[in-house]
């Protein structure tokens, strides 16, 4: 209660550079925990089999932004596992999107992403299709 009455209080010679110190000097362990508790992680994996995917989706359910890069599975498991993720995403109101050959960056909805990584593989016709679209 002291800090509101610090922040609220009628002195504007007041200094508040210490409430901005006590702001900023959080320990490592507090932070991890505050990040356990709202979702504010990214989570990096590289599957090595389809059992490993429901790993991912209780990453997602907690409300965390996974990375996947799918170089260790076959092109079969990878499949699977990527159509099990569009499902969870979908459940949950979440998107998948494509970041490079073979990673996927898998968030929840309380994640907005901006900007589109595009694959040099595309046809440069589609490309300039899309752009002028606006997908």
């Amino acid at each position: 209660m002291g800090k509101l009455k610090k922040w609220f209080s009628d002195d504007e010679g007041e200094d508040t550079s210490r409430l901005d110190d006590d702001f900023y000097t959080v320990s490592e362990e507090e932070a991890l925990k505050e990040a356990d508790k709202t979702g504010n992680k990214m989570i990096l994996l590289e599957p090595r089999a389809f059992s490993e995917s429901q790993q991912i989706a209780d990453h997602l359910k907690k409300r965390n932004s996974v990375v996947v890069n799918f170089k260790r599975v076959t092109a079969a498991q990878a499949k699977r596992i990527i159509d099990f993720l569009s499902g969870c995403v979908y459940s949950i109101g979440g998107t998948m999107q494509k970041i490079g050959v073979g990673i996927y960056l898998c968030t929840p909805n309380n994640v907005n992403i901006q900007g589109k990584i595009s694959d040099d593989n595309e046809p440069k016709e589609k490309q300039d299709a899309e752009d002028e679209i606006g997908w």
